[in-house]
């Protein structure tokens, strides 16, 4: 799945200023041990993320699972509150607020979970469950304006209106999931946080999901970060992506450049993993295959947290190059159009 061919990726100029700008996000849990339940160390599930968000653009954001990408949407959204860092929508500060002062922001930023089975509560119909946001933030007024707005919900997400009286339990997985969109839309938001919207549902309806998600973020003007380990959802549906890696994005770029021209080893890999559809192209190309298990956050390796695992490190690099990489954390630069990287020898390497 491709973009248009008209899709021009634009600069950062074109894109104006970010809707969401996101600086040095940290989110550390603490390890406690012995009788006092002391803090003996920390699992650094974030651990210094930048990311910028632009109006009516849909970022990206992938890794393998673990890497801290579901913790960094909720912590932008103040649902596991940062350990620290800045992180501002339309210019005003979110990290450090209350739920009081969170709440009127609340209607322009929404997430939809994951599971919709379990996001959704079992004890209400489809009916209470949208008219909620609706009824905590006072928006609508009114039986029959709260109706006539739940209904109007229900239609835009290709549901039946009629159904609204039914529980969770008795909707499939994809109309779920179509369900908790509606309830994000509620509010009218600007950015909505996608956590991996669509991962628990069969492929067969994945499909259905995503093109009812860019249909409502064209017609509703939306943002949205898009958190996923798909690759092909990814590509489809983003206009730029960032790639995490143990609590740290390592490359940003627009869709088709990343793609393309991926410079950073462990984005390389995780192309390489994609199946062609030309068998014979399948068996021509030489996988790039990331060896070895990902690193405690616990206690993540120097320098460069990916050189464990790096083939680049193992195979191609001096003994200097080397000792580069176990001493001095890469910065995530612009390499060019735009193009960020955490590597200190990175190149652009084709995969697919």
């Amino acid at each position: 799945m491709t973009a248009p061919a008209d899709d021009r990726p634009r600069t950062a100029g074109e894109r104006g200023e970010p809707i969401l700008s996101v600086r040095g996000l940290v989110k550390h849990f603490p390890i406690t041990g012995g009788l006092l339940r002391r803090k003996v160390g920390a699992v650094r599930a974030v651990d210094g993320v930048d990311l910028d968000l632009y109006p009516g653009e849909v970022l990206g954001l992938v890794g393998e699972s673990g890497c801290g990408k579901s913790t960094t949407g909720r912590a932008i959204l103040n649902l596991q509150p940062a350990t620290s860092g800045s992180v501002r929508f339309q210019g005003r500060e979110l990290t450090g607020l209350g739920r009081k002062q969170m709440r009127p922001l609340r209607r322009d930023i929404q997430i939809v979970f994951q599971d919709p089975y379990a996001s959704l509560s079992p004890r209400l119909p489809v009916f209470d469950i949208i008219a909620e946001p609706l009824l905590i933030h006072g928006v609508v007024k009114g039986e029959a304006a709260i109706r006539e707005r739940v209904e109007e919900l229900v239609r835009l997400v290709g549901l039946n209106p009629e159904h609204t009286n039914r529980y969770p339990s008795e909707f499939s997985g994809g109309q779920r999931q179509r369900i908790g969109i509606a309830r994000a839309l509620a509010l009218e938001p600007k950015v909505l946080v996608l956590d991996e919207p669509v991962s628990a549902l069969d492929v067969s309806i994945q499909a259905g999901v995503i093109n009812l998600l860019e249909e409502l973020k064209d017609r509703l003007q939306l943002s949205y970060l898009f958190i996923a380990h798909d690759l092909s959802v990814v590509r489809h549906i983003s206009d730029r992506v960032a790639v995490m890696y143990l609590g740290r994005i390592v490359e940003v770029a627009d869709r088709d450049e990343l793609f393309e021209r991926p410079v950073h080893p462990y984005t390389q890999a995780l192309l390489s993993a994609i199946p062609l559809p030309d068998p014979r192209r399948e068996r021509a190309r030489q996988r790039i295959i990331i060896t070895g298990d990902v690193p405690s956050p616990a206690n993540p390796p120097s320098g460069c947290h990916f050189r464990t695992r790096c083939q680049k490190f193992a195979n191609e690099l001096s003994d200097t190059q080397r000792r580069k990489c176990i001493d001095v954390d890469p910065e995530l630069a612009d390499r060019g159009a735009g193009h960020l990287n955490a590597c200190h020898y990175a190149e652009p390497r084709p995969v697919l």
